[in-house]
């Protein structure tokens, strides 16, 4: 059995929780690759999403293999059995925990903010993993949730070995295990695509969920496929019609918006790229509503003709706006685009069109050149962020800045790279984009 990615694995680890929905319930991922899994849990039970900061214990010539665990509430859990296979000595096991405790606190720090963690005193915890090895960071994540008050203690991962069970010596009340193999050398094993998750994308999974739950008393708020008749704010998933496809989204309205941002991703993405939706969710805590949506369907993304044609794209974008326009309590608000990579000439071709009606449009890490002509044809005040070390995409976003005769600005963030994957530089771009956004739908 074998996942696509943490996000399929979380599905389908959702589908075998449903009998813990309805109940007072804090779902718990470890970070970081445990938090996508445990994102899309939360989603479909409805619950809140935490963070249990637990790190591993890696031995020294071999990270991967933990010989212990650390976390909050002061818990220690070591393996003597792979201390005594390794030859680990204690100094040098002393030297990786103080290391980790730094860890652990940069990390805290990071996710959280000022922020408490969740209360677990009387409630069901999920503990949530993207996968279970040793067994060393699952247990110290179920001792920091008794220690913490939990009264139930749930534990599970999408894979994990066939004896995983006997590896937690009780410390969970129930444990749930999609996939239990008796050849298992590594959690990565079981997935396509396991490529390292970024601290930016759990920040994102916190952000989305702690958003959702925010507006969670409204009265369409449970998911509905349609806004029609929920005026804002609102936060769920929709459908929005275009030409030959039905286009999925999730359009979050926060109460008093002035507006809608519309993202149009780059290729390779869709409406849940970690990147757009952190900016997103920074855009929807300062009260603008957003609007994340896949421009093309998964039939038509496997032509990569159909995800380099900026004017299918562009159509795609006008149609969205359109759709949003016919929304009860929406349709008189400003709306806004968002363009990262490639998705950024698609935003400013829609802005060129003649019956535009938008009031601004923010580049990320953009390649305005696509859009070619329609460059001085867009009236929208227009902000193209950049990164300082992107050098090739800044000197194309130059160009294009000197083409644009509407209200613009080309704002270097310093240090950064093509994806802003460096620390800091994405709080940089939202708090660009949440500046120049409410100016101008406001």
């Amino acid at each position: 059995m074998n996942f696509a990615d943490r996000t399929d694995a979380g599905r389908q680890l959702a589908a075998r929780l449903h009998h813990l929905k309805g109940q007072d319930l804090v779902v718990v991922g470890l970070p970081r690759g445990g938090v996508p899994v445990a994102a899309q849990v939360a989603e479909a039970l409805g619950a809140p999403l935490d963070v249990c900061l637990v790190r591993k214990l890696g031995v020294p010539f071999q990270p991967e293999l933990a010989m212990g665990a650390i976390g909050e509430e002061g818990v220690r859990v070591i393996n003597e059995e792979v201390l005594r296979g390794t030859g680990v000595t204690d100094r040098a096991l002393a030297a990786v925990e103080e290391h980790e405790r730094g860890v652990l606190k940069q990390r805290a720090r990071r996710y959280r903010g000022e922020r408490q963690p969740a209360r677990y005193e009387g409630r069901t915890v999920l503990v949530v993993d993207d996968g279970l090895a040793t067994g060393s960071t699952a247990l110290a994540a179920c001792r920091i949730a008794r220690a913490r008050g939990a009264s139930r203690i749930v534990l599970a991962v999408p894979v994990a070995p066939h004896d995983w069970s006997s590896r937690l010596g009780g410390a969970a009340d129930e444990g749930v295990c999609l996939h239990t193999p008796r050849l298992f050398y590594a959690i990565g094993q079981f997935y396509t695509d396991f490529e390292q998750t970024s601290d930016e994308e759990v920040i994102a999974c916190l952000e989305h969920n702690r958003a959702a739950h925010a507006t969670s008393d409204a009265p369409s708020a449970a998911g509905s496929a349609s806004p029609e008749h929920a005026p804002p704010p609102y936060e769920g998933e929709v459908l929005i019609p275009a030409t030959g496809a039905a286009l999925d989204g999730r359009l979050t309205v926060p109460r008093g918006a002035p507006g809608v941002v519309l993202f149009a991703h780059g290729s390779g993405s869709s409406r849940k790229s970690p990147r757009n939706r952190f900016v997103a969710t920074g855009l929807n805590r300062a009260g603008l509503g957003t609007l994340l949506f896949d421009l093309l369907t998964e039939a038509e993304a496997v032509n990569r003709d159909n995800v380099f044609d900026t004017a299918l794209l562009a159509r795609r974008l006008i149609q969205a706006t359109e759709w949003l326009r016919e929304q009860p309590g929406i349709q008189d608000m400003g709306f806004g685009y968002f363009g990262a990579s490639t998705g950024a000439a698609a935003a400013l071709w829609a802005a060129a069109e003649p019956s535009a009606d938008v009031a601004a449009v923010v580049s990320r890490g953009g390649r305005p050149d696509l859009a070619g002509a329609r460059l001085p044809e867009v009236k929208a005040p227009t902000l193209l962020v950049v990164g300082g070390r992107d050098h090739v995409v800044l000197d194309l976003n130059r160009q294009a800045a000197a083409r644009l005769s509407c209200e613009h600005q080309l704002a270097v963030v310093p240090g950064a790279t093509h994806l802003f994957e460096e620390p800091g530089t994405l709080e940089s771009v939202t708090e660009l984009a949440t500046d120049w956004f409410r100016r101008h739908l406001a």
